[in-house]
Formats: structure tokens, C-alpha cells, sequence
């Protein structure tokens, strides 16, 4: 029975294990499609705008007369900082949803300027309104919907990943032990028949 040379046991195999990871298939259970999720994502960056445009019209600045603390236009400043990268951020992901650490980026960014928020909110109700804290606290809330769906996306690819990573490994074994099987290749060049 003629020997299989390694490298050709190892292409089939990597062929093979390459063929399974690119397979388009159906979704796993629960995993959105990368078009809604851009949709979502898309959404979610509108979102950042208004909220960018909300607070441009925020002066912490002038909150410092009535007796406010100066942190609060470092929050605020930090907030038009957090609500443009969200926005920006949005957009290139909505472009290759499939990218995990973007997403997790993303998302650590969503929940940051969450809670600046809700920081900047008191300020607002205590030195310039409460009826301009509640404009934005509705529309901070506008975005819970989807930033639900994009976690629960984000909890689901990395699941959907640490599978792939499974089945890759577990290839990758496989054709190790089938090299491993195979006698090496003799060699006739240097060797005398008796």
C-alpha cells in the first residue's frame, strides 16, 4: 500500500477544517443575522447623535455660578466624547458586525456613557431644569430595545465563536493523530539494497 506523504495528509486536513469553518449554514439558535444586527447597529449610532445633540445644549459651565461642582463639565465634556465614539463606533460596526472585540468595545462605551448620564441628568434637574432631565432621561431610555438585542448579539456570537474554536481544535487533533499514524517516509537515495 503506497504511503501518503504528510504534506498532503495535513493540505486535506486543513482543506477540510477550512471547508467547515466558511460552510455557511443556518444561524445557531438565537444568533441574529449580521443584517439585522447592522440595522440594529445603525440605530443605535442615530441614537448617539441625538444624544450628542442633547447634550450640546447642556451648560455645566453655568451650573458652576448656582453653586454646581466643576466635575460636572468634565462629565459632560467626557459624555460629548463617549456619545461621538458610540456614534462613529456604530457605524464601522454596522459595516462587519461579525467582529467581537469592536462589539464589546461598543458595548463597554454604551454602558460608560449610560452612567455619565445619569450623573449629568442630576445636574441638569438640580442647576438647570428638570424638565430638560427628563427630556434626557427619555431619551437616553429610547435606546434600552436595542442595546438588549446588540448584548444578548454580542453574549450569542462569542458563545457562536467559542463553538467554532471547538470544532477547529478538535480538527486540528484529528489530523495531528492522523499524521502522527503515518510511518515516516523512507528514504532510497542513501541507502544500499543487500
Amino acid at each position: 500500500m503506497p504511503l501518503i506523504p504528510r504534506g498532503v495528509v495535513f493540505l486535506a486536513c486543513a482543506a477540510a477544517l477550512f471547508g467547515q469553518t466558511q460552510t455557511a449554514g443556518p444561524q445557531p439558535r438565537g444568533l441574529e443575522t449580521e443584517w439585522d444586527v447592522a440595522v440594529i447597529l445603525g440605530e443605535m449610532g442615530a441614537h448617539a447623535g441625538r444624544v450628542l445633540e442633547a447634550l450640546d445644549r447642556v451648560d455645566a459651565r453655568a451650573w458652576a455660578a448656582k453653586g454646581a461642582s466643576e466635575t460636572y463639565a468634565a462629565q459632560l465634556q467626557s459624555s460629548k466624547q463617549q456619545a461621538k465614539a458610540f456614534e462613529e463606533g456604530a457605524k464601522t460596526l454596522a459595516a462587519d458586525p461579525g467582529k467581537l472585540a469592536d462589539a464589546l468595545m461598543l458595548l463597554f462605551r454604551i454602558e460608560s456613557l449610560e452612567t455619565m448620564l445619569g450623573s449629568l441628568e442630576e445636574g441638569i434637574r438640580n442647576y438647570q431644569s428638570p424638565a430638560a432631565a427628563q427630556a434626557l432621561t427619555s431619551l437616553a431610555a429610547e435606546n434600552g430595545t436595542n442595546r438588549e438585542r446588540f448584548r444578548q448579539y454580542i453574549v450569542d456570537l462569542a458563545a457562536d465563536r467559542e463553538k467554532q474554536f471547538e470544532v477547529m481544535d478538535r480538527e486540528a487533533q484529528r489530523c495531528r493523530a492522523s499524521l502522527a499514524e503515518q510511518p515516516p517516509a523512507a528514504s532510497g537515495a542513501g541507502r544500499k539494497r543487500q
